[in-house]
């Protein structure tokens, strides 16, 4: 528990820092877009904008996930990273809708751009996206909250270069319609990734089972211990990305030690699929047969 208290305040930091930067230069980008007059930063701004509220949301997150549960929510609040991702991927959505209808008007209205300030703004988003992401690089692959924010940020990154490439053609060759067709190409560029981000939180509120985890695997390895006959109502699920939960009926022969079961049972879930809260049940005769009998009467 402690070193999962320590991993959330170590993200909770990172994230934080990364929000002071896009934050701060949001509003520069913002200004710059609306003055050299080009869509593409105005996509990179959006995606700013979005990286702004996406590491804010995420960043809420955590410290709503860190308090401890009470009588009305027995797990506690580690769910909201969850939701926060989720939002953070309807976000994504929105923006990426809007500057694809956007470019599709420039490419049939041309607008002026100055592709010079243009360059200057972008090669400054550029070098704050690429500290963000380095910061939140280690950690996005144990927190969806995280994973999240890192999406947001690295499409940004992408952007900028896109923002750069357009600015130097149209600087070189007065292409202006280059400037929407690199804000449409951001656009389709975030949209996989961010169902991709969705479709997993998706299943985290479904409590479908985690990514990267057997089922049958798991199963079989608990009837695979030699106590145990049979189990059924096995489920598992997590509560947000990084604790995975289980829940299962095991069945063993009369007579046998069932603390040592649970004990063995615990330990190979543990060892073997890194699940370490599990609940247990453990039955000499299989519960089902039971309840179907005593309906039966």
């Amino acid at each position: 528990m402690a070193a999962g208290h320590e991993h959330t305040t170590s993200n909770a930091r990172l994230i934080a820092i990364a929000l002071a930067l896009t934050g701060t230069f949001l509003v520069a980008e913002v200004v710059g877009g609306i003055l050299t007059g080009s869509l593409a930063l105005i996509s990179d701004a959006s995606h700013m904008f979005t990286d702004t509220v996406g590491l804010a949301i995420a960043l809420a997150a955590i410290r709503i996930g860190q308090r401890p549960a009470d009588t009305r929510r027995t797990f506690g609040y580690q769910r909201f990273e969850i939701l926060a991702a989720a939002a953070n991927a309807i976000l994504l959505f929105g923006v990426a809708a809007y500057i694809l209808w956007e470019g599709y008007q420039r490419l049939i209205r041309p607008q002026e751009i100055q592709s010079l300030a243009m360059l200057g703004v972008a090669t400054l988003g550029l070098i704050v996206n690429i500290i963000a992401m380095r910061l939140l690089s280690d950690r996005k692959d144990a927190s969806l909250n995280v994973k999240g924010a890192y999406l947001e940020v690295w499409s940004d990154f992408l952007g900028s270069i896109g923002v750069i490439l357009a600015a130097l053609v149209i600087w070189i060759t007065g292409w202006k319609w280059v400037d929407p067709v690199i804000a449409i190409g951001i656009g389709l560029w975030v949209l996989p990734r961010t169902w991709t981000l969705l479709g997993e939180t998706i299943n985290i509120l479904l409590e479908g089972v985690p990514d990267g985890m057997d089922y049958d695997a798991i199963a079989a390895a608990l009837t695979s211990l030699p106590a145990i006959q049979s189990l059924h109502d096995l489920h598992v699920w997590a509560l947000s990305s990084d604790t995975p939960s289980l829940s299962a009926h095991l069945v063993v022969g009369t007579g046998t030690d069932y603390e040592s079961v649970r004990k063995e049972a615990t330990a190979v879930l543990a060892q073997q699929f890194k699940i370490e809260h599990a609940t247990l049940q453990i039955e000499a005769t299989d519960c089902r047969k039971v309840g179907a009998e005593s309906a039966s009467h």
